[in-house]
């Protein structure tokens, strides 16, 4: 996958996972691509780790876009509980 398919895909998977999670505010859109690209890591990792296997990496494979907003949500949850929940206004 290219790079300009990584930076759409990691924009939308961050921008999906800030506003589930309630922080689309805070956020722009440099920020949606780093949380949904390292949030696709994450999940991926997380996958392979629980043995539900990732086959492979495809920008409209469905599989990929759960995990990855999964793992985009978790990252938001775990940064949250580390700098206390801040919220600017």
């Amino acid at each position: 996958m290219g790079i300009l398919a990584w930076l759409i895909f990691g924009g939308l998977v961050g921008w999906v996972a800030s506003k589930i999670m309630g922080t689309d505010a805070q956020q722009g859109i440099l920020l949606n691509i780093v949380v949904g690209i390292v949030g696709a890591l994450l999940g991926g990792f997380l996958a392979d780790l629980l043995g539900l296997g990732t086959p492979g990496f495809a920008f409209f494979d469905l599989w990929s876009w759960i995990l990855a907003i999964v793992g985009a949500c978790l990252l938001l949850f775990l940064v949250g509980m580390v700098t206390g929940g801040r919220r600017r206004v």
